[in-house]
């Protein structure tokens, strides 16, 4: 019997640390976090590992539930999943667990909040983009890709691999730059 944890932060800025530190706490002995969203399972490779290795007996500690995920559906599939392994779920705050029924019903209620809080971030988030643009400070999103560049690089003749390489994103991207170019 092992109790692994696992924590998530949804941005390469926010702070894992004291996740990490609560489940050395809780007696974790392996402990795996990543740095994605937590809206669906999608690039979640650590997560994907923990419930691979997941074996009967196992407990799988997070933080809160809302590390595990914000939709309530999928949070309610990956506690089925560690219990058609005969692993448990357990949540630090509140303290809340698989091992009995309540635990089961107090952790359906949690997802369907964390669900819920999520709608409200972005809704609240849409709300201030929508205010910064009649305000006039809304600048958009940063530019990953430096479509002068491409630009550039196209009109001197060089390929769409070649300018994918130079300015570091893919052929596909190059071709939607170039699209309205031609």
């Amino acid at each position: 019997m092992a109790r692994i944890g696992y924590a998530r932060v949804s941005t390469t800025d926010q702070d894992l640390e004291t996740q990490l530190a609560k489940l050395k706490a809780e007696g974790c002995e392996v402990i795996r976090s990543e740095k994605i969203s937590g809206g669906s399972r999608d690039g979640r490779t650590e997560l994907a590992t923990v419930l691979a290795f997941l074996r009967s007996g196992d407990e799988l500690v997070v933080t809160r539930l809302d590390r595990l995920g914000r939709d309530t559906r999928d949070v309610l599939n990956l506690i089925y999943e560690c219990e058609q392994k005969g692993a448990f779920l357990t949540v630090i705050d509140p303290h809340v667990s698989t091992r009995g029924e309540m635990g089961h019903i107090v952790l359906t209620v949690l997802g369907m909040v964390a669900q819920m809080e999520r709608r409200f971030i972005k809704e609240r988030q849409r709300d201030g983009i929508e205010q910064a643009k009649r305000d006039g400070v809304y600048k958009g999103g940063k530019a990953r890709i430096d479509y002068q560049r491409v630009l550039e690089l196209a009109r001197a003749g060089v390929g769409a691999s070649e300018i994918a390489k130079a300015v570091n994103c893919s052929r596909m991207q190059v071709y939607r730059i170039l699209q309205p170019a031609t």
